[in-house]
């Protein structure tokens, strides 16, 4: 392999490993040459010197000691070092640790002898003599000073004085934060985590493995022009694999990896967080000279420390835009975020996702009033202090980005004063023919420092100098699993376990991906690991897709309990949720059933739900798509009063979200009612036809509006704002009414098939994925013509006009309702 070669070969390929073994094979040639030269200096040590055998062995095995370790330092100075970064090779990842810390052991000890040998050496030029016995003066001369006791008096007078009250004050509070910043160097720790073990971020590992190889080995990309990033921000919803990421990359990198939590930064007193910082960097940058020149230094939850700046005193809230029409931003209800308060519809969508995901991480602890007030005064008056937004920690950390570049202060410093000196002699020219009289300007070290930061937070609420090109200029974005992801998730956890056979077929991993809604990875690994242990509590060695099932919905909500419904609520619930199948599976094509369920569970106080997923990441819906939403929400109120000619108060959680849902529709998306058609009837024209059958809708969907009060979705706008407005409110009362109408139709059309769903609800009590959308299917429903100019259109609306048309009364009901 020649250096010409393309860098992109060199990470991944086999021109990476040769250039390792390369490696192997000159190191080993150097031995084998001083270990030849070897008798030769024993010869001359023993005939020449007369020294016997021993001192001779001694100085003969000393030279070729240091001989090694010389050619080891030359040899890296004109053969770049290999990537091993994604090489599987224990061996020769191995080695190279051997290497780097053999590098650094000599340069250490070469740069003390150098300054060893100039030291005397001047000293023996001013002093005159012997050159030994220079070397013998100045350790006499610092014998004697050590040995003064009035030079021992004073230091420990001044290092009490200026250092141990500083260290009794914030030495405590310092080593709180410095013991949060954890140092790994390689070999140190296994973290066990490679990158084939983050799933369900194919995008955003690549982007991130590009970033690295140039890291790595980006020499010959610097040669050609090009500069490597000094920084990735890796952002998204907690629990999508960015701490998880960041530790593969300190296992594949080789090289040294510091860990800081952002709030490692905080600190009590003024200052205390710039010092942190600066320790982080000189920490790195130690470990960078080290090992080769390089470190890694990853900062999670960043956002602790760099939030906006003029954000900080307020806490740093961000306000969204009040354009946003996403349903999840109003009905988000429950651990499982429910489309209603009764916690039985549930729809898996990107918005939904990225809600629910925010929605377990860890939420702040609230301060009150007089905490905020005194907080902003203080902040006022000593900015940066207490950590109650202060920016002096944000502040440093960019300073400190910006100087891993620049050359080292006293060499620095040195330089110029000599060259001035030289300069002010007007003696010494700055150039002799081609030889150039002066220092040369000093360069920066070829330290390279990278950061790593992970956040929770919308990129937008950092501050802009942080995530600037030239610091965490690369950007990653790490989405919350879709359905693929999950597959691609559960290629890995669930081969990790043992399982029955038929899981592995692709139509059941769907199926399991199917179910896992809203999962994360950990999530997915524990309900593996829950399914296990089901199957081992029945004696057997690998679960199966029952016991998957069982831990998937304990997961969900809770462990299965005792109480049964009685009979007659349990057939109400069964209908319930039947409606609710019903109406989506027929009107929600873009979205498929996943769950469906009866079974009471925890203390959440849901006795079911129904779950769905969009087959397709969607962005936005159009209007017939929102409306047939509605007539979701709406299925189970229909199918209660077509089966019983009343509804339960199990409808309360659905009447409330409709409600908000078509308040959005109208107040944020300008809609209105579907386009529909009405026969005219005893002369009448069409106008008034239609007229006549908005007026019957907007009845019809006052009825059903929930307005209760304030409380829940209603404290917010738009919702309320519609509500309140008597013209908007009559047109989401007409949504609302041509909805349910939508869905009365639709359950007098299917009322066989809700009564067999429900049958098979009872005796199941939980039904999920292909089982589900079989018995959907096979059920074959049907989408009904509706004539408006028919009164049979039009459902009843009070208890005795559904008695009266033939309807059957719940089993509860009242003699005189019964007869």
């Amino acid at each position: 392999m020649t250096l010409a070669e393309p860098l992109a070969a060199l990470p991944h390929g086999a021109a990476s490993q040769e250039l390792a073994r390369s490696w192997r094979r000159l190191t080993r040639a150097a031995t084998v040459v001083a270990v030849l030269t070897a008798p030769a200096l024993f010869v001359w040590f023993t005939q020449q010197n007369g020294w016997g055998w021993l001192p001779s062995l001694l100085a003969t095995a000393a030279i070729v000691v240091v001989f090694r370790g010389f050619a080891d330092l030359f040899f890296r100075r004109l053969i770049p070092w290999p990537s091993l970064f994604g090489v599987e090779s224990p061996e020769l990842r191995e080695e190279d640790v051997v290497g780097r810390r053999r590098a650094w052991f000599w340069r250490f000890w070469f740069k003390v002898a150098f300054l060893v040998v100039l030291v005397v050496t001047v000293t023996w030029i001013f002093r005159g003599g012997t050159w030994w016995g220079a070397g013998g003066a100045i350790l006499d001369g610092a014998g004697k000073i050590l040995s003064s006791p009035t030079l021992w008096v004073q230091a420990v007078f001044v290092f009490f004085l200026f250092f141990a009250n500083f260290a009794i004050l914030f030495g405590p509070l310092l080593l709180m934060n410095l013991s949060q910043m954890q140092a790994f160097e390689p070999g140190d720790a296994e973290w066990g985590v490679k990158l084939e073990d983050v799933r369900g971020q194919a995008e955003a590992k690549e982007e991130v493995r590009r970033v690295v190889d140039i890291w790595q080995s980006g020499e010959q990309f610097e040669r050609a022009g090009g500069k490597r990033e000094r920084g990735l921000l890796l952002f998204g919803a907690p629990g999508t694999g960015k701490t998880m990421l960041a530790k593969a990359i300190a296992t594949g990198f080789n090289s040294p990896f510091i860990s800081m939590p952002g709030s490692g930064f905080a600190a009590t007193f003024i200052g205390i967080d710039a010092i942190v910082v600066r320790i982080l960097a000189r920490r790195a940058k130690k470990l960078a000279r080290k090992w080769g020149g390089q470190c890694i230094v990853f900062i999670d939850e960043i956002d602790a420390v760099g939030m906006r700046r003029q954000s900080l005193g307020s806490g740093g809230r961000s306000f969204e835009p009040l354009a946003s029409a996403d349903i999840e931003e109003f009905l988000f209800f429950g651990p499982q975020g429910a489309r209603d308060p009764s916690g039985d519809l549930v729809v898996e969508t990107r918005a939904w996702r990225d809600r629910l995901f925010g929605s377990r991480a860890p939420q702040p602890v609230g301060v009150s009033g007089f905490q905020t007030r005194l907080a902003s005064v203080y902040n006022f008056m000593f900015p940066g202090g207490m950590g109650m937004g202060g920016g002096m920690a944000l502040n440093q950390l960019l300073v400190v980005m910006d100087g891993i570049d620049n050359p080292p202060f006293l060499r620095r410093t040195l330089t110029s004063k000599i060259n001035t000196l030289l300069d002010a002699t007007f003696v010494v020219p700055r150039r002799l023919g081609s030889a150039r009289l002066r220092i040369p300007a000093a360069r920066p070290r070829n330290d390279q420092i990278y950061f790593i930061g992970a956040t929770n937070v919308p990129i937008d609420r950092l501050d802009p100098a942080l995530i600037r090109p030239g610091r965490m200029g690369r950007h990653v974005w790490f989405r919350t699993p879709t359905k693929d992801d999950r597959l691609d998730i559960l290629d890995l956890y669930i081969g990790k376990v043992a399982h029955d056979a038929e899981l592995d077929t692709p139509k059941r991993r769907d199926e399991i991906a199917r179910i896992m809604s809203g999962y994360s990875p950990a999530m997915i690994e524990q309900a593996t690991s829950m399914a296990l242990t089901l199957a081992h509590h029945t004696g057997r060695t690998a679960f199966t897709w029952d016991d998957l099932v069982e831990a998937v919905t304990t997961l969900d909500a809770g462990t299965a309990i005792g109480s049964e419904y009685i009979p007659m609520e349990r057939r109400a619930v069964a209908i319930h949720e039947a409606g609710h199948a019903v109406a989506g599976h027929v009107y929600l094509t873009s979205r498929e059933s996943t769950r469906l369920t009866i079974k009471k569970r925890g203390d959440q106080g849901v006795g079911g739900h129904h779950w769905m997923i969009e087959k397709e990441e969607r962005l936005f819906s159009f209007q017939h798509e929102m409306f047939h939403d509605i007539v979701w929400g709406l299925g189970a109120m229909a199918a209660e009063r077509v089966v019983y000619g009343e509804n339960s108060n199990g409808v309360g959680g659905d009447v409330a979200g409709v409600t908000a849902r078509a308040a959005l529709m109208v107040g944020r998306a300008a809609m209105g009612p579907l386009p529909f058609h009405v026969s005219p009837a005893n002369g009448e024209t069409e106008e008034e036809a239609r007229k006549r059958a908005l007026d019957r809708f907007e009845r019809i969907g006052l009825q059903i509006m929930s307005r209760s009060g304030s409380g829940g979705p209603f404290d917010a706008d738009p919702i309320a704002g519609v509500l309140s407005d008597a013209a908007k409110r009559a047109v989401a009362a007409q949504i609302l009414g041509q909805a349910y109408v939508t869905a009365h139709n639709l359950a007098i059309a299917n009322l066989p098939a809700i009564e067999r769903i429900a049958d098979a609800l009872e005796d199941k009590r939980e039904i999920m994925g292909d089982e589900l959308l079989e018995l959907l299917e096979s059920s074959r429903i049907t989408i009904p013509t509706v004539d408006l100019g028919e009164e049979s259109a039009w459902p009843p609306l009070e208890f005795s006009a559904a008695v009266d048309r033939g309807f059957k009364p719940p089993p509860s009901a009242p003699p005189e309702i019964a007869r």
